[in-house]
């Protein structure tokens, strides 16, 4: 394989990140525009099973590997009263929903959601209303939830047709408080005191569960990141998580820009990592905060539409991007950015996961697909499982609009000791040159190659819809090993996949 354009990386078992908890491959169902009614729940659907869930949707998320998703909300919360979804779905109340302006039937509640989650096999991050409500109503939520029997809630539980406990250990309190489009929007101060308040009493109830506090809604928030660092000064001992939210697009048709705001992400994490360090060290504690980057993807397609929709209406079209080929790559490279702080990022959500912003889309009434973005989602769910490494990697750079000294290849490495397989996941950023990338793995003598997975496409703004799909992976790609050393041939504008395995023949 002949190249003038180099890359080298140096791989060693023993130079690790840590482990990854699959946690950080969670996405997101928020009670807006269609990600539940006409997404994952559409009772008249040919596919629709006895309580109205898509079939063809829960075998897409099974596809994926999610083994978390948050819910009700995002922006929806913060003005939600769960006991709206619970009982008799008969005679559960529709209300106006103020976060995105429509109707919320309440057709679909705690305990239907509950029923989805085990379908395709994830557990549920859920969160809390700290708008307009507060510790009673959270309180009451996780009685209801994860309380056995014998009280007001857990046995009223027990009345709607579930006898065992839910036993939700992962909690959010309240979502971006800090935004003044949340109804209920509070200072750090005033969130940090009701969250570490609530987050008491939830604790009371179930001192087994995980809490989540917000931080800023994105890096461009004015009081980022004081917002963090006041809110744990109040509620760090309460609190296991501090969340993470973050969208990027290409409104500006800069690729090469575009591509590089992974820089972007991984600057944020550091900066969190280093606020929560801050708080410990001030506190002289021993407990250690991690991180939730419970929202992030790419989201911009969907604007202008979205200033279209009428509103009071019910699961309106809302936030329905329709993703291309170069969104894939951003993807694969934010996700690769998870991956190399996976000793402190131990839970993330694409959000969100069908219609809205998401890498399932569906017809009302007709079929589901894969968008763009949903290959290299899966890639790192099914494949980046095990411990992450730290590779030393030497790529020739390019400057952007608004970084520089940005790696044409981006890598994350995945050992999976208990498999002996080894996963390297690689984003070649440059749009018009094939890039070798040569790695050193003599320190995994005896592995083979199993597969080179590509996502390529020679249109950087290819789409896949319900009838065509442009943009999907082939194993076509080309890596050799050969004297302890693997070169992979990453071509111009791609995703790369690479599996090896152990051979004890």
């Amino acid at each position: 394989m002949v190249n003038q354009w180099k890359a080298k990386m140096l791989l060693d078992k023993n130079y690790k990140i840590g482990v990854i908890d699959k946690r950080i491959y969670g996405s997101f169902i928020e009670h807006l525009g269609r990600a539940v009614y006409g997404g994952i729940y559409e009772p008249n659907h040919p596919e629709a099973d006895e309580q109205g869930f898509r079939k063809d949707v829960i075998n897409l998320v099974k596809e994926l590997q999610v083994p978390i998703v948050r819910y009700p909300g995002g922006n929806m919360v913060s003005g939600y009263h769960w006991e709206d979804g619970i009982g008799n779905a008969s005679d559960r109340p529709r209300r106006l929903e103020l976060a995105w302006r429509t109707i919320e039937t309440n057709e679909v509640g705690t305990n239907e959601f509950m029923d989805w989650s085990k379908k395709v096999h994830a557990d549920v991050m859920m969160a809390v209303n700290l708008g307009t409500r507060g510790i009673d109503a959270a309180r009451n939520l996780i009685e209801y939830t994860n309380h056995s029997h014998g009280t007001y809630w857990s046995d009223l539980r027990r009345s709607h047709g579930y006898e065992n406990p839910h036993n939700i250990k992962t909690w959010c309190l309240g979502n971006e408080m800090d935004g003044p489009w949340q109804v209920g929007h509070k200072t750090a101060v005033e969130y940090g005191r009701i969250a570490q308040e609530t987050g008491k009493a939830m604790k009371l109830v179930d001192s087994s569960i995980e809490l989540v506090a917000c931080g800023s809604s994105n890096t461009d928030m004015p009081t980022f990141p004081e917002y963090e660092a006041t809110v744990l000064d109040l509620a760090y001992d309460e609190v296991d998580y501090i969340s993470l939210h973050q969208y990027y697009g290409n409104k500006s048709d800069d690729t090469p820009n575009y591509l590089a705001k992974s820089m972007d992400m991984d600057h944020f994490i550091q900066t969190v990592i280093s606020t929560c360090d801050y708080i410990k060290a001030k506190k002289r504690s021993k407990k250690k905060i991690m991180l939730s980057f419970d929202e992030w993807n790419v989201w911009y397609h969907s604007n202008e539409a979205d200033q279209k929709v009428e509103p009071w209406s019910v699961a309106p079209p809302l936030l329905e991007d329709i993703y291309n080929f170069e969104d894939a790559l951003l993807v694969g490279s934010m996700l690769i950015t998870l991956l190399k702080h996976a000793d402190r990022v131990k839970m993330a959500c694409m959000a969100q996961l069908v219609n809205v912003i998401a890498p399932i889309m569906t017809d009302n009434q007709g079929s589901s697909w894969r968008q763009s973005i949903f290959y290299p989602y899966k890639h790192v769910s099914v494949f980046g499982r095990g411990i992450s490494l730290h590779s030393i990697i030497d790529s020739p750079k390019y400057d952007s609009k608004d970084f520089t000294d940005v790696p044409y290849i981006d890598s994350a490495v995945v050992y999976n000791e208990e498999k002996e397989e080894l996963t390297i996941f690689a984003v070649n950023k440059h749009l018009e040159e094939n890039i070798v990338l040569d790695v050193d793995i003599r320190s995994f003598q005896g592995y083979e190659l199993i597969e080179h997975i590509v996502l390529e496409n020679n249109d950087l703004k290819a789409t896949n819809t319900v009838h065509r799909s442009n943009v999907v992976p082939h194993n076509q790609g080309e890596s050799v090993i050969e004297d302890g050393e693997l070169q992979i041939q990453c071509t111009s504008a791609s995703w790369n996949v690479i599996r090896l395995r152990k051979n004890h023949e």
